[in-house]
């Protein structure tokens, strides 16, 4: 049993060595308004981690372009096909959702200028992308503790050093300060305490597994529709705009059944996404409800944090019957993408939800659907 353990925690410690290390390649192009010499410069290559995020490549992009770029204040974004990619997903992410058929190198244009405001949230560079992965640490936190003091409590020494160990891809300086926030691992069996329980407790210290409620995951969805008659992802339709995915925050609730060994992925995906997995659907929340917002100030670091996604998760109203018919009728899950595998639907959900998370403790899974197209009514 020891030798199994032993086992166990050499595949998890190199199946985090290898999200951590996971890269994209990309080749970035100036976008043509943005080239002010003849002849225009040569596309930059290089490497996008996959935990990371866009915005922090822009410094090393700017110095291979600087002497082409216009005057004035830069208002930096990264477009893919037309689409203005949004800086606070990961780019592991936009890369599985995006490229139904892996391309390599991954080719970006970048922008200087011309800012979509109404498309994409304000970045102010990194400190825009540490606030963001801030709050979804202390949204994590919330989904499974039931609250986010661990995160809060922090200091700012902590807060810095984890920050910058996420930003250089230090697994090591991540777990000596992420271990302290007892955020994991998840099991089958692991419980959190009940806020009556918290409240007994009247201390400041982390929620530790224990007697209470179930544990519950963090899970990111995002669902991408491509045509049904689809045979070679090669051939899928480029995304045309960010109105076509659905962005779903729904923690999933580990509970132990009678009669299953184990939580398998495919289990974990009928529940979080019944709309698609199941003849009895429920609606697709709306992006108000479920996609993360930037919001316009950062948060009170002296307050707690309930997020709004975990808020109204938990009620999820159901369609009537004509409108469940509509909402799957001739919707095929056609494939299902995790930190760029496309993994195996009988795959434990807790070996993946503690191995392939992304550092925010969130795990982000990528849901390619085909879609019947609606025929027009009366004939028309």
């Amino acid at each position: 049993m020891a030798a199994q353990r032993d086992d166990e925690a050499g595949w998890s410690a190199e199946a985090a060595r290898r999200v951590w290390g996971g890269a994209v390649p990309l080749q970035v192009h100036l976008h043509d308004a943005d080239v002010t010499t003849l002849p225009p410069p040569p596309p930059f290559l290089t490497l996008g981690p996959r935990i990371g995020y866009l915005p922090l490549l822009v410094p090393i992009i700017k110095a291979h372009f600087s002497s082409t770029l216009p005057p004035g204040i830069d208002t930096v974004w990264f477009e893919y096909k037309g689409l203005p990619l949004k800086w606070y997903i990961p780019i592991g992410v936009l890369y599985d959702l995006l490229c139904a058929d892996p391309e390599r190198p991954w080719n970006l244009t970048v922008h200087f200028r011309g800012y979509p405001s109404e498309i994409l949230t304000p970045c102010d560079g990194e400190d825009s992308v540490k606030w963001s992965y801030m709050n979804s640490l202390k949204e994590a936190a919330f989904i499974i503790t039931g609250n986010s003091k661990n995160v809060m409590n922090m200091s700012q020494a902590d807060q810095g050093a984890l920050w910058q160990s996420v930003m250089k891809g230090n697994l090591d300086g991540y777990m000596n300060i992420s271990t302290r926030l007892k955020l994991g691992p998840f099991e089958e069996d692991c419980l959190v305490r009940t806020s009556s329980v918290e409240g007994q407790q009247g201390s400041d210290e982390p929620e530790s597994p224990g007697s209470g409620k179930p544990c519950r995951v963090p899970v990111r969805l995002y669902v991408r529709s491509v045509q049904e008659d689809l045979y070679d992802l090669e051939d899928a339709l480029p995304v045309g705009d960010w109105e076509s995915i659905s962005y779903i925050n729904r923690p999933f609730e580990v509970r132990r059944e009678e009669g299953r060994s184990y939580i398998t992925l495919e289990h974990a995906l009928k529940t979080l996404l019944p709309e698609f997995f199941s003849s009895k659907a429920s609606r697709i929340p709306d992006d108000s409800e479920t996609a993360p917002q930037a919001p316009d100030s950062a948060p009170n670091d002296d307050s707690d944090v309930t997020p709004r996604s975990c808020e109204k998760l938990e009620s999820s109203a159901s369609s009537s019957p004509q409108e469940a018919n509509v909402a799957n009728k001739g919707k095929i899950v056609k494939l299902v993408r995790v930190q760029g595998i496309e993994v195996d639907m009988d795959i434990p959900f807790l070996w993946v939800a503690n191995n392939l998370k992304n550092p925010e403790c969130y795990l982000h899974i990528c849901v390619y659907v085909g879609t019947r197209k609606r025929e027009p009514k009366d004939g028309r």
